[in-house]
């Protein structure tokens, strides 16, 4: 006979899993669990992080058709390869009208509040990264036919990706899929998402006692819309070339790339006058370096990341064929820049960076020697920029989370 007091379990993976107590509500799960105490943002639901397997994982209780909405989107983001936290499961306790849904913890990452409590309000380099990160993030979901509904900073986490910032979407309670978005849908999701980062950013003003920056944060909210529209109208520009100039084409193309986007398809069409020619390109997600890193070497990395460690990359390889005479081929380089540059560098700050995301201190690390030779004038050196990173202590915002 059934138990009714069971809920319906789909779990995509059950190790450790399997066994936790599904049939009580969330609040009341025994507290000899391996749970973590990390700090969330304002949430209509109870939020709690477990350790399951040696991997954390998030568990929120809320209604079941919110979470049966939620755990579908996430699934969907995921496929199609947009920012997101991965679901792991659902827990659908039917009678109750409730349900457990299960992501992935996203590691590495912080919240909004602990980023600008480490950083400067006011205007500079990380709450600009920030708000690109946010404009960024709504442009790939928007890309992708998703209405997010309640974007804010609060329902998005962040990692630090390379010398930028990329946002996760976190929570998709109010979020819907569509074939594609209209511009009426896009425009209203973008005056929630303005409307929301205003008052997140003047709520940590507030907390920090600086009642100054309230008006500042509303400049800086309007700023995200105009790096939206900036972005969208990128990448859906039409330009009109003149005809037969390919160079102008490649042009295009490299800088879709430097943006991170991989190029799907171009269409050059001729015009009446038949002097120039419409070129319409199509993109895919956000990953142009990332796949040429992976390529290169089997090193997975955020975008920002990628581009950082390729740019080193070919800086070694282009030292090989100088110091050896030899046009030494790209894949045989960046095999060597693995094994000779890559792997012993992330040896020499691991115990320093703990748990922290090898890939992004050693993006730390050459954004430190890019200073350090913007000083003196020369390139100092990947082993005098190590010495001096691990001499200031491997400073990162990321806390411990296992």
């Amino acid at each position: 006979m059934t138990d009714p007091s069971f809920p319906v379990l789909r779990l995509r993976r059950a190790e450790g899993l399997l066994d936790l107590p599904w049939e009580l509500p969330l609040a009341d799960w025994p507290d000899d669990l391996a749970f973590r105490q990390l700090d969330v943002g304002p949430s209509r639901h109870l939020v709690r992080f477990l350790v399951v397997d040696g991997a954390l994982v998030a568990l929120k209780e809320e209604p079941i058709d919110v979470a049966r909405r939620e755990y579908a989107v996430l699934g969907h983001l995921e496929r199609v390869g947009l920012p997101a936290v991965l679901p792991i499961g659902i827990a659908e306790h039917v009678a109750l009208g409730s349900a457990i849904l299960v992501t992935e913890y996203l590691a590495h990452s912080l919240q909004f509040r602990r980023l600008l409590a480490r950083f400067p309000l006011g205007p500079g380099p990380y709450r600009s990264r920030l708000l690109d990160a946010m404009a960024w993030l709504l442009v790939d979901l928007h890309r992708g036919g998703v209405f997010w509904g309640d974007c804010s900073l609060a329902n998005t986490l962040f990692r630090r990706d390379g010398d930028r910032i990329q946002a996760f979407l976190v929570d998709a309670e109010t979020s819907e899929i569509h074939p594609e978005l209209s511009d009426g849908q896009r425009a209203f999701d973008l005056e929630i998402l303005v409307e929301n980062v205003g008052y997140g950013l003047a709520d940590v003003a507030a907390l920090q006692g600086r009642p100054e920056d309230f008006d500042n944060a509303v400049d800086a909210a309007e700023a995200v819309r105009e790096r939206y529209r900036a972005i969208w109208h990128e990448l859906h520009l039409e330009p009109a070339l003149p005809a037969g100039d390919r160079h102008a084409i490649r042009s295009r193309l490299r800088h879709l790339n430097e943006l991170g986007f991989a190029v799907d398809e171009i269409e050059v069409t001729p015009q009446d006058a038949r002097s120039e020619v419409r070129l319409r390109v199509t993109t895919s997600n956000r990953a142009f370096h990332a796949h040429e890193l992976e390529r290169l070497t089997g090193v997975v990395a955020l975008e920002g990341q990628a581009r950082l460690l390729l740019n080193d990359l070919r800086e070694h390889v282009a030292w090989l064929r100088y110091t050896s005479g030899e046009q030494i081929p790209e894949e045989l380089g960046a095999r060597r820049w693995r094994r000779e540059v890559f792997e012993p560098a992330i040896a020499r700050l691991r115990p320093a960076i703990g748990q922290r995301d090898p890939l992004q201190a050693y993006s730390d690390v050459l954004e430190h020697k890019w200073l350090l030779s913007e000083r003196e004038g020369r390139d100092v050196g990947l082993e005098r920029a190590i010495a001096a990173y691990l001499e200031v202590g491997a400073p990162a915002p990321e806390p411990p989370t296992l």
